[in-house]
C-alpha cells in the first residue's frame, strides 16, 4: 500500500482515534484531568486528519483552515494535560493561540496563501508543543521513564515544526496545501503518524507511573490518619536507627489513648476515628520532618526521633499529653478523663531490632498506665541502663 497523503491521513484518524480511546477507558479508572485532556487532544487530531481528506474533494475551507485549526487545538490540548500533570499554572495569554488562528482569515489568497498558512500553523503547533517540553523538566526531581520520553518526544516533535516553518523561505520549496503537493507536506504527514504513536505511549507510561507511585504511597500509610502503618516503619525505621550514635541519641515514643472505649461506646465510632485523626494531626505538627511516625493499630501510635535527648521526649510527650487533654475534655464528656499514656525510650547504640525497641516502648507504656494513665514514663539507656522516669 503506497504511504500516499490520503493513506497517511487515514492512518493518522485511526491511530488517533485508537490513543484517544484508550487514555479515555485509563481516565474513567483514575480520573487523572491530564488523562481527559490528552484524551480530547487525540480525538482533535482524529476529527482534524478526516476533515483534511476533504480537501481532496474541493472543500478548501474545511479541509485546510479548519483541519489545521484543530490539529493547533489539539496541540494545546495537550498543553493543557501536561500543565496539569505538572500542576503548573498557565496565563490566560496562552489563548491567544486561536487568536492568531482566526488572523490567517485575513491572508489574501494567492502565490503564497499556503505557505503563509503553513508557517502559521508549524509555529503554533511549535509553540504548545515546545512549552509542553519544557515543563516536564525535572527541577531538581527525577522524572519516570514515561515523562522523561514524553518530553523528548515532545520537544523533537516541536523542534520539527519549527525546522517546518522555516522551510518555505528556501527558494524554490514547492507547498501545495490544497493538492497535498510538496516534499515538506510529505513528510510532515509521516512524522505526524510517528509523532502521534510515540506521544501517546509516552502519556500512557507518565500516567501508569505516578498511578503505581500513589498506590504504592497508600499502601504505605494508615487509610485514616493518613500516618504510616506497620509495614511502612518497618521499612523506614532501620535507616533512622543506623544512625543513632552516642552522640546522635535516638527515642521511641509509644503512645495510647486512655479510656478511648469510652468515646466509642458513648459517642460512636465515627467520634472515636475523628479522635483518632486529631491525635495524629497534633503528632504531625509537633514532629521535625526526620521523625517517623506511625499508627500501629487501634488506638496506639508510635514516634522514632533521631538526634533525640532526654529533655526533647520529655518536652514532646508533654506536649501532646497537653494538647489531646485540652481538645478530648472540651469534645467528649466522659465518666472518666480521655487522655495520653506514652512509653519512652531513649537510647544511643542502634537496637538489634525494630521489634526488640518496640517491645521496650510497650514495656514503659505498660509502667505509664500503672502509674496513673495520664503520663509519660521514659526509660533513659543514655544516662542509666534499665532505669526510668515517670512524668504525669
Amino acid at each position: 500500500m503506497p504511504l500516499d497523503p490520503p493513506t497517511l491521513l487515514t492512518l493518522s484518524v485511526a491511530l488517533a482515534a485508537a490513543a484517544a480511546l484508550y487514555l479515555a477507558i485509563e481516565w474513567r479508572s483514575v480520573r487523572q484531568p491530564s488523562l481527559l485532556f490528552w484524551s480530547a487532544g487525540f480525538a482533535t487530531i482524529s476529527v482534524g486528519s478526516t476533515l483534511a481528506l476533504l480537501r481532496i474533494n474541493g472543500f478548501l475551507f474545511i479541509g485546510i483552515w479548519f483541519a489545521n485549526g484543530l490539529l493547533v487545538t489539539a496541540h494545546f490540548l495537550f498543553l493543557l494535560g501536561v500543565a496539569r500533570f505538572t500542576q503548573t499554572q498557565l496565563s490566560r495569554g496562552w489563548w491567544l493561540i486561536f487568536v492568531a488562528w482566526l488572523a490567517m482569515l485575513l491572508v489574501p489568497d494567492g502565490a503564497i496563501w499556503s505557505k503563509v498558512m503553513l508557517v502559521a500553523n508549524s509555529l503554533l503547533v511549535a509553540l504548545s508543543t515546545l512549552r509542553a517540553s519544557f515543563m516536564l523538566r525535572p527541577h531538581g526531581k527525577s522524572l519516570s521513564i514515561g515523562a522523561v520520553q514524553l518530553r523528548y518526544v515532545l520537544l523533537i516533535h516541536g523542534s520539527f515544526y519549527v525546522a517546518k516553518a522555516l522551510t518555505v523561505v528556501i527558494p524554490g520549496t514547492l507547498i501545495d496545501l490544497a493538492a497535498f503537493r510538496g516534499e515538506i507536506i510529505q513528510i510532515s504527514l509521516v512524522e505526524g503518524a510517528m509523532a502521534i504513536m510515540l506521544i501517546a505511549l509516552s502519556m500512557t507510561g507518565t500516567e501508569r507511573y505516578r498511578r503505581e507511585k500513589q498506590i504504592a504511597r497508600l499502601a504505605a500509610r494508615d487509610p485514616l490518619t493518613a500516618l504510616y502503618n506497620r509495614r511502612a516503619l518497618e521499612l523506614r525505621a532501620p535507616r533512622l536507627l543506623q544512625e543513632v550514635a552516642p552522640a546522635r541519641p535516638g527515642a521511641l515514643l509509644m503512645i495510647d489513648i486512655d479510656n478511648f472505649k469510652l468515646v466509642n461506646d458513648l459517642y460512636g465510632h465515627a467520634a472515636g476515628d475523628r479522635l483518632l485523626v486529631a491525635l495524629s494531626e497534633m503528632i504531625s505538627a509537633v514532629l521535625p520532618d526526620d521523625a517517623l511516625p506511625a499508627r500501629l493499630g487501634g488506638d496506639e501510635f508510635i514516634i522514632l526521633l533521631n538526634n533525640a535527648s532526654h529533655e526533647r521526649v520529655i518536652s514532646l510527650g508533654n506536649t501532646l499529653r497537653e494538647q489531646f487533654q485540652n481538645i478530648a475534655s472540651q469534645t467528649f464528656t466522659t465518666p472518666e478523663p480521655v487522655t495520653l499514656s506514652i512509653g519512652a525510650n531513649l537510647f544511643d547504640q542502634p537496637p538489634s531490632s525494630l521489634a526488640a525497641l518496640i517491645e521496650l516502648g510497650d514495656a514503659a507504656l505498660y509502667a505509664s498506665k500503672r502509674g496513673g494513665r495520664d503520663s509519660i514514663r521514659l526509660i533513659d539507656a543514655t544516662v542509666a541502663r534499665g532505669e526510668g522516669q515517670n512524668v504525669s
